[in-house]
């Protein structure tokens, strides 16, 4: 095993947004953020979708639109790759995408597409935005891979598993994590069981109460929690990463060099009983 080990410091903030972009960027602006190498604002916060029904398309921007501007001018200041969530525009003029754009002092380092729309639980999110591609998002941060997920993906472990598969060592997972009855016990429960299953780290950062659930939280590949937020707005939390970690965890449970994906699942015929 490498005695080299390369760290990055996170920060998990917990920053509500509102559906009125000019206030989102004024809080981008002002929000006090400890020193670090990544630095994580929730799903849609460029213009929170709020619980209207209606399109939010006038509201959609592009990806060198005013806010990944300010997005990539906040991390010019302040050092550190910044990934946030925003809603981005697309070929429909009344539903666009929902995407995370990674961002540093240079400008845009990649984006992601949500590619699970959030049509569960009474909501209908299709009805407002576009599914993305299927195509895996990934990024090299500090010697370590980075991929990029949102909020209702973590409900789909095909996504994680393939961002394992071609290397991901990190996933960053912005949501909106909508509150209900169960709703912190599954996110907690997700958050988790995603780290676990793919020995990897996984950071994933909610909006906060009352309307969400909060609780950002970063938990290591052996499934500890290294910190973790209330449910209050403007909670920041900041943990570390580890490669050396990464690989001890890998070593004491190679999961992942274990899989049989050689061949395809043949499928069961049914008997009866």
């Amino acid at each position: 095993m490498s005695e080299t080990d390369s760290r990055l410091r996170i920060a998990l903030v917990q920053l509500a947004s509102s559906p009125d972009r000019g206030e989102n960027l004024r809080r981008l602006e002002q929000v006090e953020v400890p020193p670090a190498d990544v630095v994580v604002l929730p799903e849609v916060f460029q213009r929170e979708l709020g619980p209207s029904k209606g399109p939010v398309g006038a509201d959609a921007e592009t990806l060198d639109g005013p806010f990944v501007r300010a997005l990539v001018g906040r991390a010019a200041r302040s050092g550190g790759t910044w990934v946030a969530g925003m809603l981005e525009r697309g070929e429909d003029p009344e539903r666009p995408y929902n995407t995370l754009v990674a961002v540093d002092a240079g400008g845009v380092l990649a984006s992601y597409r949500k590619i699970h729309l959030y049509d569960s639980f009474g909501f209908r999110e299709s009805d407002r935005l576009l599914a993305g591609p299927r195509t895996p998002a990934l990024l090299d941060l500090g010697g370590m891979r980075v991929g990029l997920m949102t909020c209702y993906d973590l409900r789909f472990p095909e996504l994680a598993r393939e961002l394992s598969r071609v290397g991901a060592d990190v996933l960053v997972v912005p949501s909106a994590w909508v509150a209900g009855p169960r709703k912190v016990r599954h996110w907690q429960t997700l958050v988790t069981a995603r780290a676990i299953e793919n020995v990897s780290y996984v950071a994933a950062v909610g909006q906060p109460a009352p309307r969400y659930t909060g609780h950002s939280l970063l938990v290591d590949p052996r499934g500890e929690v290294v910190v973790e937020a209330g449910d209050a707005d403007g909670e920041i939390q900041v943990g570390e990463i580890s490669s050396r970690l990464l690989a001890e965890a890998r070593q004491e449970n190679p999961s992942l060099l274990n899989r049989r994906d050689d061949q395809p699942w043949p499928v069961p015929q049914p008997t009866r009983g």
